[in-house]
């Protein structure tokens, strides 16, 4: 998210992110010993913890492999890498919505929890008034072929950083929100946790300790 737009999103997301983080490590009482794979995440997401646990970064894609100073592997959500039971915890923010269909998100979940003892799985939900990627409100609700058309001139995102038609076309169609109802169907065996602001439901977590 280059330019202003970027300058706008990211103190924001930054916000949540650290909020969401020292609850997840309060709910696991995560300490140095403990492991944890990062589904999707990144290794600056830990410098916001004062004890920074025994993290595994993995990645789909080769350009998201960032992390310089702990483990990381590129694979695949739908099949991982891992054996059975390998982690103590599998935290996941803000990929199941980007997923591209409803089997490629059971798949995912499926792997999610066979690969952690535990885990914590977030998503942005369906029904904040707000589209958190392009901050902008109802655009999400809206039918996919009218966001295609729109992405670009009628949303915070489009206005700021000016995404070409492609760009735009690939951010709807790989943006799908979840429902609370969405994350208890592909997490049975989980809680069912509330990200709340202004009484309003921000985004979604299934746990399960």
């Amino acid at each position: 998210m280059p330019g202003s737009f970027a300058a706008l999103h990211r103190p924001i997301a930054r916000y949540f992110r650290v909020r969401r983080l020292h609850r997840f490590a309060r709910t696991f009482d995560v300490h140095a010993a403990t492991s944890v794979l990062d589904l999707g995440g990144d290794e600056y997401y830990w410098q916001w913890l004062p004890v920074r646990p025994r993290v595994i970064v993995a990645n789909f894609e080769q350009r998201d492999l960032r992390p310089v100073s702990m483990p990381w592997v590129q694979a695949d959500g739908r099949r991982l890498p891992f054996a059975d039971g390998a982690f103590d915890v599998v935290f996941c923010n803000s990929v199941l919505e980007h997923l591209p269909d409803e089997p490629s998100r059971v798949a995912m979940a499926r792997e999610i929890a066979r690969v952690g003892r535990g885990y914590c799985v977030q998503t942005p939900n369906r029904w904040f008034p707000v589209e958190p990627h392009t901050l902008t409100p109802g655009f999400h609700l809206l039918p996919k072929r009218w966001q295609a058309r729109l992405a670009r001139n009628f949303t915070l995102w489009g206005w700021l950083q000016r995404p070409g038609k492609e760009e735009a076309r690939g951010f709807v169609e790989n943006t799908h929100l979840l429902s609370a109802r969405d994350i208890a169907r592909l997490f049975p065996a989980a809680s069912i946790e509330r990200e709340r602001v202004l009484c309003l439901t921000k985004s979604i977590s299934a746990v399960r300790k």
